[in-house]
């Protein structure tokens, strides 16, 4: 008699008391609540909650989260329209904030990094924006972070992806990318125009010392002519220089012969 009235009611206490285990995994935190009251975290592990809903909980996942901001238009601060989006990594760092500070912390950290974009690429001209990106995606961290850290929220790092221009913008860039590189060639060839005149200016120079070298420069000039694919060349050489050539070939011709 006494174990058919016991043995229901002790197996209905024990099924109670079980139903009150739970496991939460490594990168888990049970925020815990007693009749609406913060109790604080369990887990890992194994954990006991008081049943029949007189402690609840909330689960946080202390794994970081990647948020694709999605793409925005706004203004640059030297009025150019364009479109940029980001990506932002964040994680959980007091789990007890993250549930009883915010309503959805994901959502809430998803709108800060959303405005947050906008405002900081309107503080900034398009030229800083392309060619310093990576300080403009620090400015950004800094800002989001500090907007969640009373939400118990770490931001760990912001990127921006893509930054997309109008269309006349780009053939503009490209035109004043294009007028750089021509620039930067007639520079180049001008320098070397001017080290070749420097270097003729010199030549010139010796050869007005010495005579006979400028004569072997116009023999040389003259090898050179020939060599071209002509019917006729007419060379006039003044008759100092075909006397020093006979000179020089009968000394030749005495060595020779003695």
């Amino acid at each position: 008699m006494f174990w058919q009235v016991w043995f229901p009611i002790i197996v209905t206490v024990i099924a109670i008391l079980l139903s009150g285990l739970r496991i939460a995994k490594e990168y888990e935190r049970a925020v815990v609540f007693r009749l609406g009251r913060l109790k604080g975290l369990k887990g890992p592990g194994l954990y006991w909650l008081i049943p029949l809903g007189i402690e609840t909980q909330r689960r946080v996942d202390l794994r970081t989260n990647t948020v694709d901001v999605e793409r925005q238009e706004t203004i640059t601060k030297d009025s150019v329209t364009i479109k940029v989006n980001a990506v932002l990594w964040f994680k959980i760092m007091d789990p007890v904030l993250s549930v009883t500070a915010v309503a959805n912390y994901y959502a809430a950290t998803y709108q800060i990094a959303l405005t947050s974009l906008r405002n900081i690429i309107g503080q900034h001209n398009l030229d800083e924006i392309l060619k310093e990106r990576d300080k403009i995606s620090e400015i950004l961290q800094q800002v989001v972070d500090k907007a969640t850290d009373p939400w118990g929220i770490k931001v760990e790092m912001v990127e921006m992806k893509d930054v997309e221009l109008p269309e006349g913008m780009q053939r503009a860039m490209a035109q004043e990318a294009q007028a750089v590189r021509e620039k930067r060639a007639r520079l180049i060839k001008a320098d070397a125009e001017y080290e070749a005149s420097k270097k003729l200016a010199d030549a010139s120079k010796l050869m007005a010392a010495d005579p006979l070298s400028l004569e072997l420069r116009r023999m040389q000039m003259i090898t050179e002519v020939g060599a071209e694919q002509n019917t006729t060349t007419i060379v006039m050489m003044p008759s100092e220089f075909v006397t020093l050539a006979e000179s020089i070939a009968g000394k030749f011709k005495e060595k020779a012969e003695g």
